[in-house]
């Protein structure tokens, strides 16, 4: 299985053991009786600092005129949980996932934060296959692709909060139109309301992540209108 993860990520291990360590969850180890050593979370300590370099770098060279607090806010966008996670169900690393039984049960492969220590951990085991120039090409390739509607999904809370506060739509509020799901692995559906009026719908593996998905599907509409008809009195 680990030869498609290779073929989807278009890099070969010369070392395959690294990346099999990379998909290696604590639990599974646990559960195993191996030394801890043996899970992905050495890969991932040493994948954040590849990512916070080589991330850094890339905006330092494509956004020669911001400002270093701008870029920090950037970066930040980018490299945080939500994000990374979306960056590693893009290649479908749940799939691969070694996890013990009981993480795995309760939704482990579909869980952010192991989503996202996996993909950084991944980062750093071809940092030690193929050195800097081969982490820093997955990087580029799979997480600072699309950056502007990465940090549109980031900030999208606030840049649609603004949006509203502009203009005389009236009051934004989230409502929770739905959860589906056992207790240890729902799905919340929440819906942005401006002024009464319903707009976008997002999804989420929690509350907050629902209303971000919503935020940012509205501001997506929002942009496809004319200024003028969004921003008045029906």
């Amino acid at each position: 299985m680990l030869h498609e993860l290779q073929q989807t990520i278009g890099y070969t291990f010369a070392q395959p053991e690294l990346l099999r360590q990379a998909v290696t969850h604590s639990s599974y180890t646990n559960e195993h009786r191996s030394p801890r050593t043996c899970c992905n979370e050495r890969l991932e300590f040493l994948g954040d600092a590849v990512l916070e370099l080589s991330s850094s770098e890339c905006l330092y060279e494509r956004y020669p005129e911001q400002p270093e607090g701008e870029l920090t806010k950037l970066r930040a966008s980018i490299v945080c949980e939500p994000t990374l996670a979306q960056c590693a169900r893009a290649i479908r690393l749940g799939d691969y996932l070694q996890l013990g039984k009981g993480e795995d049960a309760t939704g482990g492969r579909l869980r952010d934060s192991i989503l996202s220590d996996a993909f950084e951990s991944v980062i750093g085991a071809i940092y030690l296959d193929g050195g800097f120039t081969s982490a820093k090409e997955f990087v580029l390739r799979f997480v600072m692709n699309d950056i502007e509607h990465k940090k549109l999904f980031f900030d999208s809370k606030t840049i649609l909060q603004e949006k509203v506060q502009s203009g005389t739509l009236g009051e934004l509020a989230y409502e929770l139109i739905g959860e589906e799901g056992p207790d240890h692995n729902k799905i919340f559906t929440s819906q942005v309301r401006i002024g009464g009026k319903a707009y976008g719908t997002g999804r989420g593996r929690t509350k907050k992540l629902a209303e971000q998905d919503a935020a940012y599907r509205t501001i997506l509409d929002l942009n496809n209108r004319s200024k003028t008809d969004v921003l008045k009195k029906d």
